[in-house]
This record gives structure tokens, sequence and C-alpha cells, in this order.
């Protein structure tokens, strides 16, 4: 079974469908939205961007940058897993091709991820002026954990990052190591932005990579709970 759903035509198939139904949702959920200023400032400057948003919100975030010639041509970082694929064809439905790439396995370091490739793509696009999406605690978690490639891009950049929460509801919750949100039509959303954060050559980046995680947790605490009545502005 699980090499059926594994396929190529069954993943296209699938990844067809997944990219339609994310489309119905972005178009017919009423969102509300905290930071947009601060992000379109940093769509505006010359030069490449970062997006971080944790591994869960993944189905919602294309909401968050939309492409076009005003910002940044968008890429995402997906990993080379089987699941990674259905992802990155997913994503390329709506506008956002991928380059495929992860860290090592902790439990086995000599299994190559692609990642040493990966970044050096990602830093090579963010110099030529592209932006470049990461979920720092993919592709397999802890959740909320931040590894250590979006602040070392940004450090041999020089690229401002952005953090961006995100949340709807109704949703449905994926019973995968982070929930992933599975958005509804029809729904409620929240998009809240926070940044621009750097990293320059002299940081310590075990610090950076701290302060930026706190970060990105606070502003998806701050996007859900606005969600839950706060109100956006």
């Amino acid at each position: 079974m699980k090499a059926f759903f594994r396929s190529a035509f069954v993943q296209q198939t699938l990844a067809t469908v997944f990219a339609a139904w994310l489309r119905l949702c972005y178009a017919t959920t009423r969102w509300t939205s905290e930071g947009q200023a601060m992000a379109e400032t940093v769509w505006a400057r010359e030069g490449g961007a970062i997006l971080c948003f944790w591994h869960a919100q993944i189905p919602l975030a294309p909401r968050c940058w939309p492409q076009g010639p005003t910002r940044q041509d968008m890429r995402a970082l997906i990993s080379l897993s089987a699941d990674g694929e259905f992802i990155a064809l997913t994503v390329q439905k709506i506008g956002f091709p991928a380059i495929r790439g992860s860290s090592k396995k902790a439990s086995d370091p000599s299994k190559n991820k692609n990642g040493e490739q990966a970044l050096r793509e990602m830093a090579k696009w963010v110099r030529g002026g592209g932006g470049i999406a990461i979920t720092p605690d993919g592709p397999r978690g802890p959740a909320e954990v931040m590894q250590g490639g979006a602040v070392t891009v940004a450090r041999l950049t020089g690229a401002p990052a952005i953090f961006c929460g995100l949340a709807t509801k109704p949703c449905l919750r994926a019973g995968s190591w982070d929930r992933t949100v599975i958005p509804l039509p029809f729904a409620r959303g929240v998009i809240v932005w926070d940044g621009p954060a750097s990293v320059e050559k002299g940081d310590d980046m075990d610090a950076m990579r701290a302060q930026w995680a706190a970060r990105l947790t606070a502003v998806q605490r701050r996007a859900e709970a606005l969600l839950d009545g706060a109100g956006a502005q």
C-alpha cells in the first residue's frame, strides 16, 4: 500500500487534487493580518529574503507570500523524503518551485540528505535576489525546535529573515509528528509577520538560533491568540 501511494502517478494526482483544495481554502477563508507593513518593506527591497514558519503550517504558508513582480521570487526548501516529494509537487502546482534537501539524520549522520548542496543552492538563490521559505524544524522535528539552516543562510547571504505565524479555524490536523494543519474552506484565518532579523558574521550561531526560535514560536502563538478572538489589525 505504501508503494502504491508513493508511485509517481499517484503522487502527481494527489498533489493536483490537494493543490486545488488549498486554492479553494485560500480564496474562501476570511483573512486578517498583523505586521504586513513590515513584510511589505522587505518585499520592496532589492536583494533576497528568508521566510521562516514552523513545519505544521506548510499548507497555509503560500498565503503569506503571494508570488508577484513586486516581491522576491520565492522558492521552498523541501526534504528529499517520499513525503517531501508530495509536498514539493503540491507547492510547485501552487507556484512555489522547490529546492530539495534536508539535514542529516541525527541517528545516522552518514546518510546524506543533500543538505550541503541544498544550502549552496539556497545561498546562491538568495544572493541573486530570490526568496527562500524554510521550515526550520523540518523535515522530522521535534516540532518547533529550530535547526541551523535558516540562520546559516542568513549569515552567508546577509539577507533579512521574516518570521510568520499562521492559524486557521476550523481545520483538521494530520497524524504526523508536527500535527500538520489541513485547512478547510470558508474558515477564518490569521497571518502574523515579525522581523526583519539578520545575522552578522561574528554572531554566535547557537544564540541566534535560540533567539530566532523564540521569535518564531511567539509569532505563531500570536496568530493563534488572534484567531481565538483578540482581533487583528
